[in-house]
């Protein structure tokens, strides 16, 4: 759900508008890397050869959401295919999953392959005899653009063969080209468009820069606070000592992640700390490098935060550890940088504030349970204005807000779980943990959503319906031992429960009138003013419905993001987040067989304050029945209708 929604949001925002609008911004935002494509180099595993065993219900359930939001909500024109294959197919080369673009989700753009992808069905993954071969395949797929050169060689050549047809063509140019018009790309003299006269100098802007800042400071993510120990006062700290061989960086390997554009005056960690404590500051790597292969350097750190009032030792990743065709082999501290932290702490007279950069989950076990590193911030790959905006979080500057956006594991988890299994549900049968938050069941270092701040924030419930009832002529029954039917003892025979359930989700045009909201009140209660994330769950929790059994899909998630708003507040002011739930999409689950099915009965609402947990049972039944009781023999007509019955307000959490 998270995914989906950031899929949503970041194309709704560029994208060009096909149904017309006042402000069209005239950009095609393109969807990548379709699909299940969750490995680039491990172990003996290549991205190019690599073969996804995906379910149908992993399938459904996770690897597509992101990319149908994408294209369903955001309005994305253009998908690009992976170099992986799924259950035996190149996707470059299923037919079956590019047409799912077009047919189920609506898709008004082209297709293009990652590059070299068309080449991959051949050379690497040998699922043809010839390149016109692939050619082929790819073309009468869905793929329109090839990145690469397997199109401009072959093309001509698969004709002549009678492999590909001037339709195939044809199609994939009316494609492509229906966007390009829809950009106004054909319409006179492109330096006269909305575009045209843009250079250079539009990039290192005031307002892009601002932009920036806001970013970083809002992807700040505060882990660990012992005895709010930050922020720090500036007046009260005489010395700084900044360590770490990425902290006087601002190379974009550190600061920007992969596939940045050139940064803007960018600035280091060690330069932003400099901004608040000047000449106070001292610095040194403790490594030589980001791997930190040997302890060259460590007397040196040790050293200046023995000397130091506080040390801030910048360990984690950077784009030699984690990169395009570069999987990380553990989750731990590269080389010796846990050694560096250690010895940091150690040597300084207070607790240390540990600032952790990189694009991943760590397993930092070892600083969460040690007392002497009183702080830990992750920043991830903090961009341009990172410096300004680690500086301003430690200095009090900047109430942090941010959450953590996947769970961090232990180094356990990477032992356990092969990066080439794709399975999302854990399977006790041998010792399969799962996968995210969803399904995960083992311990965690850093739950997902996890995140501090130097306020305290409290919830009050304003509005949030407690029914919704569907007719009883929306409803499908049929009786399932998997639904929670149980064995009789003795003769072996199966008394099967009786499981009521909406199909067809996506058909049903009525879904929308099922959505309602949930209103929260937030209220700071801290000294700072400060932004709050609000996150709203449904869980698995569900009781037994009277006479129908426990009312569970199997393989259901344990709990699911299905809302989230981001608020704005004042010292012991409060701020109202409104999130809007479509019971259809958010309380739905895929089934074994890969279906959508809505559960009829109870459904658990959650909201985590990263503190306690806070729940709210809501109903969904059919018309006149009790709360999760059907009325009699329930209809599997076609041409289900559902309506909204007046949901009651529940005022409060439980």
């Amino acid at each position: 759900a998270a995914a989906a929604a950031a899929a949503d949001h970041r194309t709704r925002r560029m994208v060009d508008v096909v149904d017309g609008g006042s402000s069209p911004l005239m950009l095609s935002a393109c969807c990548k890397h379709y699909t299940a494509y969750d490995l680039d180099a491990w172990a003996n595993f290549s991205r190019y050869s690599f073969n996804a065993q995906v379910t149908e219900q992993d399938m459904r359930d996770t690897y597509q959401p992101p990319f149908r939001s994408c294209i369903r909500e955001g309005g994305a024109s253009c998908l690009m295919c992976s170099y992986n294959a799924v259950n035996g197919v190149p996707v470059c080369a299923s037919r079956q999953l590019l047409r799912v673009a077009r047919e189920k989700w609506g898709l008004q753009g082209y297709v293009t392959s990652d590059c070299n992808a068309v080449a991959t069905i051949y050379e690497y993954q040998r699922y043809v005899h010839s390149p016109e071969d692939a050619v082929a395949d790819a073309l009468k797929a869905g793929v329109d653009i090839n990145c690469g050169g397997y199109y401009t060689e072959y093309t001509a050549s698969a004709m002549e063969q009678g492999k590909v047809g001037e339709e195939d063509v044809d199609r994939a140019l009316v494609n492509l080209f229906s966007v390009q018009l829809r950009l106004g790309l054909f319409d006179g003299d492109p330096r006269k468009r909305q575009f045209g006269q843009l250079g250079p100098r539009d990039v290192c802007t005031a307002q892009h820069q601002q932009l920036a800042l806001e970013a970083a400071r809002q992807g700040i993510v505060l882990l660990k606070n012992d005895g709010g120990f930050l922020p720090l006062n500036t007046t009260r700290v005489s010395s700084l000592a900044v360590i770490g061989p990425a902290a006087n960086s601002s190379d974009s390997a550190v600061l920007g992640g992969d596939y940045t554009g050139s940064p803007c005056n960018p600035k280091s960690l060690y330069e932003g700390l400099q901004g608040f404590v000047g000449g106070r500051a001292s610095f040194a790597r403790g490594c030589v490098n980001v791997a930190c292969s040997s302890d060259e350097g460590l007397d040196e750190a040790v050293g200046i935060a023995r000397e130091a009032d506080v040390a801030v030792v910048v360990a984690g990743l950077d784009l030699t550890q984690e990169d395009e065709d570069r999987d990380r082999m553990s989750l731990l501290l590269p080389g010796k940088q846990k050694d560096l932290v250690v010895a940091a702490a150690a040597a300084s007279g207070l607790p240390i504030v540990l600032v952790l950069t990189g694009g991943g989950p760590l397993d930092v076990s070892f600083a969460k349970d040690n007392p002497r590193i009183a702080s830990i911030l992750w920043v991830g790959y903090p961009g341009e204005a990172g410096g300004r905006a680690v500086a301003q979080a430690i200095f009090g500057e900047l109430n942090p807000g941010g959450r953590l956006p996947v769970t961090w594991y232990p180094e356990s988890f990477a032992d356990a779980v092969p990066m080439n299994d794709m399975h999302m549900r854990p399977d006790p049968s041998r010792d399969y943990p799962g996968r995210t938050y969803r399904f995960y069941t083992g311990e965690v270092v850093y739950p997902f959503g996890h995140g501090l701040s130097y306020s305290s924030y409290s919830y009050e419930l304003v509005s949030a319906p407690r029914h919704i009832s569907v007719l009883p002529s929306d409803v499908v029954s049929r009786n399932t031992r998997a639904a929670g039917g149980r064995e009789e003892e003795g003769n072996g025979s199966t008394t099967a429960s009786l499981e009521l359930v909406l199909y067809d989700l996506e058909e049903l045009e009525s879904c929308e009138a099922m959505r309602f909201s949930v209103v929260v009140s937030v209220t700071n209660r801290g000294v700072m003013d400060g932004s709050h994330t609000v996150l709203l769950f449904s869980t698995g929790r569900s009781a037994e419905a009277p006479g129908v059994g426990p009312q569970l899909i199997r393989g259901a998630p344990r709990k699911q993001l299905i809302g989230f708003q981001r608020v704005q507040t004042t010292s012991g002011g409060a701020a109202t987040a409104e999130m809007v739930v479509h019971p259809c999409e958010h309380l739905s689950t895929v089934d074994e067989r890969g279906e959508r099915v809505l559960r009829l009965g109870e459904h658990t609402l959650m909201l985590d304050d990263g503190l306690r947990q806070r729940h709210h049972s809501l109903f969904l039944r059919i018309s006149g029945g009790e709360d999760g009781i059907p009325s009699p023999s329930p209809s599997q007509g076609q041409n289900r209708k559902i309506q909204l019955q007046h949901p009651e307000i529940q005022l409060g959490f439980v």
